[in-house]
């Protein structure tokens, strides 16, 4: 007569999601299984997945922020799995990098965000586990089951406790208008957006308000800061239109060049992030809000073959 062990969950980290690979195995209730790397003289790097895997479902922590070699690391993880009989290779990625490459928007370009999802898949992935992509679509990209979680399970929550008496919502820029609009309807609020005009990446040439915000405590919503020059820039706009505070929630900070030095000498009150990229430096404005209790309530549900659903709140 046969018979069936259960599966086991295995979660393992790639060198950069460390910190948030552990607060996930802490919250899941398991120990983070041991990687080790050998490296050679011309910076190549090895993965070794020090643990047996064979049979079990795994799950593989990596954002794929900058540099390109975090990305590299995810995919020989990947791979070593998939080789080491793996049942089910599970990718987390918190912060998906090159998500803003999603289209051709000039000739002569790469549509980064569909070649990773192509590379991530190739490599042996069962199933992709992401935050708050850059756009919608990209799920699209991907042949293999997507789970894409929403940051407004972190916000929404937090900034309920801030018990903000006029509050109203505003997107930095046309694009992010569905993402806001989407906060403005659950709380009942009123929608202004900062219409930017700019001639090059991370530059912003002009800026005018869509809006009334006159005595509101205004909160901008983006699912990325990177220089933090069109975020700040919206808030100096939205003071001087008479907003009584200004505050941020931005799911992923990038954070690059003078983004600190910018938040801090800013109109902005506070900027509320998630931990799917380790900070790199300091400002006294950023409150960092852990996403790990929210990945390790997917994996239970991924690997109990349950809905996600609840993980949602809808907006």
């Amino acid at each position: 007569m046969g018979f069936c062990l259960e599966m086991a969950v295995k979660i393992f980290s790639g060198s950069a999601t460390t910190y948030l690979a552990e607060k996930i195995a802490d919250a899941y209730g398991e120990p983070l299984g041991k990687v080790n790397y050998q490296h050679f003289s011309d910076g190549e790097m090895s993965p070794y997945i020090s643990e047996s895997v064979r049979g079990h479902d795994v799950f593989l922590v990596q954002s794929t922020f900058a540099p390109a070699d975090n990305f590299m690391e995810l995919m020989l993880m990947i791979d070593a799995a998939r080789r080491a009989s793996a049942e089910n290779v599970n990718v987390i990625i918190p912060y998906f990098g090159y998500a803003r490459q999603d289209r051709k928007d000039k000739p002569r370009v790469a549509i980064a965000a569909k070649l990773v999802a192509n590379l991530i898949s190739a490599a042996g992935a069962d199933r992709i586990m992401t935050c708050d992509l850059h756009a919608d679509q990209i799920q699209g990209f991907f042949d293999i089951p997507m789970d894409h979680l929403d940051g407004n399970y972190i916000f929404v929550p937090y900034l309920k406790s801030l018990g903000l008496k006029n509050i109203m919502f505003a997107s930095p820029d046309v694009g992010g208008i569905k993402r806001a609009r989407s906060f403005a309807k659950f709380f009942d609020a009123d929608l202004a957006v900062c219409d930017k005009h700019r001639k090059e990446a991370n530059k912003v040439d002009s800026m005018r308000l869509i809006g009334e915000v006159e005595g509101k405590d205004v909160v901008l919503v983006d699912d990325l800061v990177d220089t933090a020059g069109t975020i700040c820039k919206a808030a100096t706009l939205l003071k001087e239109k008479g907003a009584n505070s200004v505050r941020a929630v931005c799911t992923h900070p990038v954070l690059s060049g003078k983004a600190y030095e910018n938040i801090e000498n800013s109109d902005l009150m506070e900027m509320a992030v998630t931990d799917t990229i380790p900070l790199k430096g300091f400002s006294s404005k950023i409150k960092v809000l852990t996403v790990s209790d929210l990945f390790a309530k997917a994996i239970r549900k991924i690997h109990d073959h349950e809905s996600i659903s609840s993980l949602f709140i809808r907006l």
